[in-house]
């Protein structure tokens, strides 16, 4: 998944990650533009998902 892509409707996304990954929380998922791949490994590490998983997860969305 090109992650520039989720930079328009990052808020959309956020939400729908908390809502299914509950441990996440904001500090979590604060996005910095030179940061977007970091962000996905964070996700990654801390939801115990494959980088492929979560882009699926994603896409699902």
């Amino acid at each position: 998944m090109d992650t520039t892509n989720i930079n328009g409707s990052w808020e959309e996304l956020k939400s729908k990650l908390k809502q299914k990954f509950t441990d996440l929380n904001d500090d979590d998922l604060q996005l910095e533009d030179s940061k977007k791949e970091e962000i996905i490994e964070k996700i990654q590490l801390q939801v115990g998902k494959t980088k492929e998983e979560l882009y699926k997860i994603i896409r699902g969305f």
